[in-house]
């Protein structure tokens, strides 16, 4: 994760609890199961802070709000592939230079709480 540098703020969603269809067996191709998502995200934040304007901010709720659709509505085979598509839809927003997804399936192997995969991106010259 790179360096918080002045005038960058790291928004963390912790903990968003969702369920989903994930994974490649036939009961779980059936039922819905629990994924944890985390996300760290790095965007400039100087003109919110000056103005302290929500217009001037990147707006985390709506970012959430799109992440908890877009799990709910589809299915996914892989963790892998879950995670990359949270990933690029915070990156599609243009004000995040730096994101980092964290995408838990709960109980996934026995003896474990969880298995968890990570991916990251970052803007040229970010």
């Amino acid at each position: 994760m790179p360096q918080l540098q002045p005038g960058m703020a790291r928004i963390r969603v912790k903990d968003l609890l969702l369920r989903t269809y994930i994974g490649i067996n036939e009961e779980e191709i059936r039922n819905k199961q629990d994924v944890l998502i985390n996300l760290t995200i790095l965007y400039p934040a100087q003109d919110a802070v000056r103005d302290n304007d929500i217009d001037h901010a990147l707006n985390y709720r709506t970012i959430t709000k799109a992440i908890i659709a877009h799990v709910e509505g589809n299915r996914f085979a892989l963790l892998e592939r879950l995670t990359q598509e949270l990933l690029d839809l915070v990156m599609g927003n243009l004000s995040v230079q730096y994101a980092e997804v964290e995408v838990d399936k709960p109980h996934a192997l026995r003896f474990a709480e969880s298995v968890s995969i990570t991916l990251a991106a970052s803007r040229a010259g970010a």
